[in-house]
């Protein structure tokens, strides 16, 4: 633990939720809260590509907030399926709002946390969309929701879990479209490419 880094309880709509708030201590206009992958295989806020986005944002000066789902670790409630992710998603995003008053949302997510992440965007106003390897089968393509703000996907061409091929085709479908980063020979998980991840972010909200 840093002095920059403070473990939370936030209220939920199914229990309190886990969560770790990073501030940089930087002046800026933004906050971010980062979802992270499905619950029932393993995903928790410390999965590493999940820390490797908040770290690319807190560099480019912005606080972040992880956290539990709803079911994992010490956050309350059960799996619900993306709708009460969603909602506990939203509950985290609305007491960053109450911390850091005035700043727009970074709203990011990493496999099934970037479908929540994106239902979240859509929801409410925000800066900017983070998809990393969405699990776009859990989406209902091409009815999915398509966020007001400018959109960054990343994706590993050579992923196992996501189609790769149908991701493109998904980015196709969208107008307006987002920015899609293709990383080559990248896995689901970026085994020795979280370096690519982090610069792909980093660029982004710098150019933003």
């Amino acid at each position: 633990m840093t002095p920059a880094q403070e473990r939370l309880a936030i209220a939920g709509p199914a229990g309190a939720l886990e969560a770790i708030a990073e501030d940089p201590g930087t002046e800026g206009s933004s906050y971010a809260v980062v979802c992270h992958p499905h619950p029932l295989f393993g995903g928790t806020m410390d999965n590493k590509v999940v820390t490797t986005v908040a770290r690319a944002l807190r560099e480019a000066g912005i606080p972040t907030l992880r956290f539990n789902f709803r079911g994992v670790g010490a956050s309350g409630g059960e799996f619900d399926h993306g709708a009460g992710e969603t909602a506990d998603a939203q509950a985290v995003a609305a007491w960053g709002g109450e911390r850091w008053p005035g700043r727009t949302r970074v709203i990011a997510g990493f496999s099934f946390g970037a479908c929540v992440a994106l239902r979240v965007a859509d929801q409410g106003p925000a800066r900017l969309l983070i998809a990393v390897a969405p699990a776009i089968q859990r989406l209902e393509v091409p009815s999915a929701p398509v966020p007001r703000c400018p959109w960054l996907i990343i994706q590993g061409d050579a992923d196992e879990i996501v189609d790769p091929a149908a991701v493109i085709e998904w980015v196709g479908q969208i107008k307006p479209k987002p920015r899609l980063v293709m990383l080559p020979g990248a896995g689901h998980f970026f085994h020795g490419r979280l370096h690519e991840l982090r610069d792909a972010v980093m660029t982004t909200v710098r150019d933003g």
